[in-house]
């Protein structure tokens, strides 16, 4: 087996994404492992789920920090001692300061459940729902300062059915994200993307 990319997953909740991921670099569909799973909440089953897979699991609560610099420049320093070469932002519910993009730029890679440039921020599926799409889906982007308006790397589309609720949508959505998610972390691993101001391309 070539190279492995190292990366380092940073979730809040239960970490099905993370799932996706372990299960894609296990198979070795994905060149790539996991060095380290991190964790602002100390009760995020994503934690459980990185120790079953013998991952380091490690939880950083930013209440123990001064603010969100001080949080940020702790969350580097560890991806940093781990030697992460792309951080995987997998339900992260905490904005990250220009500190942290600076120390990984173009290598900070989020999902978001909606076609971005739509719905960005919180709630996105029950965005989409009271807006009235027809169709929604998810987004992989590189991460900038902004909220949910780095560079577009992958999307997949999912139909808004007339029954839908929050859940059944956000269902439909993250199995979207699921595949999608480790795809992209696949392009980047095989040096296959080129970030070109706005535009993500694809290289042979």
């Amino acid at each position: 087996m070539g190279k492995r990319l190292k990366i380092g997953v940073l979730v809040s909740g239960s970490g099905t994404n993370l799932q996706s991921i372990i299960d894609r670099c296990q198979d070795g569909s994905l060149p790539a492992v996991i060095s380290c799973v991190i964790s602002n909440n100390e009760k995020a089953y994503a934690l459980e789920r990185a120790r079953r897979h013998g991952i380091t699991a490690i939880c950083l609560k930013h209440t123990d920090f001064n603010g969100r610099t001080a949080y940020d420049a702790e969350l580097v320093k560890v991806l940093q001692s781990h030697g992460i070469e792309l951080v995987v932002l997998a339900g992260f519910m905490r904005i990250i300061t220009p500190g942290f993009i600076e120390a990984f730029p173009n290598a900070i890679m989020n999902i978001h459940p909606a076609l971005l440039p739509a719905f960005p921020g919180l709630h996105a599926q029950r965005q989409a729902l009271e807006y009235g799409v027809k169709v929604t889906g998810c987004t992989v982007h590189f991460v900038d300062a902004g909220t949910d308006t780095g560079p577009i790397i992958m999307q997949a589309t999912v139909s808004v059915e007339e029954n839908d609720s929050e859940d059944t949508l956000s269902a439909r959505i993250q199995m979207e994200e699921h595949r999608i998610f480790p795809e992209a972390i696949r392009l980047f691993a095989e040096g296959r993307l080129k970030v070109d101001g706005r535009k993500v391309m694809y290289l042979k």
